[in-house]
């Protein structure tokens, strides 16, 4: 089993806060909003084994994953993108793609997404939680994918449907389009909008009003919320990534 005080210091972009069984998951970049990398040890790196050391922490009753400051994660950080040709690297990034959405999913507690702003890289972390609360400030886009060249399929092609239908997720991922938080409210992408400068109070409140209920009923609850999501990983996920991988290795050869 985990010990919080044997993980909280060991990520470069992830704080770690306690309190009444509430587990505050947030991302940064030097303490300010994420920015994406994907070197080895990056966040790309990194949010695998939190999510394993969160779920094997039997203190943790109800997790609340969110960012920093303005915006959930908007940029990706250049000083953390890989210059290795792509064939050397993907094994290492399909692994960690695959850990990542899969041990995120293996929390056995509650999780709530608390988006604090733009979402523009990996918002599927956040709408992937059992509750999502949105900032009014906040605006989701995949603009890690195809907008850039690359497949959408490191599991943006499994949640995106599963939430929004299939063919206005494939709209959302080929287009770049952009949801406002009214709009992701109305496509049933996120439960509630708040004020901005609300939404970690917001997030805390609704934490500790699940944290009050018994351990099992929270576990078994995650557990019936989670297996249609997790079935479709297992079938999907590490195919998806293969074939992300195989068109980003083809386009670097040339051959396209």
């Amino acid at each position: 089993m985990s010990r919080l005080e044997d993980y909280r210091g060991h990520f470069a972009n992830i704080e770690l806060e306690r309190c009444d069984g509430v587990l505050q998951v947030r991302l940064h970049t030097d303490g300010g909003p994420l920015r994406w990398g994907a070197l080895e040890g990056s966040i790309h790196s990194q949010l695998g084994e939190a999510f394993y050391q969160i779920a094997h922490d039997l203190d943790n009753r109800v997790v609340i994953l969110t960012g920093t400051g303005d915006s959930f994660c908007d940029a990706m950080n250049y000083a953390e993108l890989p210059t290795a040709p792509l064939a050397q690297i993907w094994p290492r990034l399909q692994r960690e793609g695959q850990d990542l959405l899969m041990q995120l999913l293996d929390i056995p507690v509650p999780v709530i997404g608390a988006i604090n702003g733009a979402a523009h890289i990996h918002a599927e972390l956040l709408v992937l939680s059992d509750i999502v609360i949105a900032s009014s400030h906040v605006e989701i886009s995949d603009q890690a994918h195809f907008v850039h060249g690359v497949v959408p399929a490191d599991g943006v092609q499994i949640i995106w449907p599963m939430l929004i239908g299939h063919n206005r997720a494939r709209h959302f991922l080929l287009t770049g389009e952009s949801f406002t938080a009214k709009r992701a409210w109305e496509l049933g992408v996120v439960g509630e909008v708040v004020a901005h400068e609300q939404i970690l109070e917001r997030a805390w409140q609704m934490a500790r009003d699940l944290a009050a209920k018994p351990i099992e009923t929270l576990r078994l609850t995650r557990a019936v919320f989670t297996q249609p999501f997790k079935r479709r990983m297992v079938d999907e996920l590490g195919y998806g990534l293969a074939l992300e991988g195989l068109a980003g290795i083809t386009a670097q050869s040339g051959k396209t």
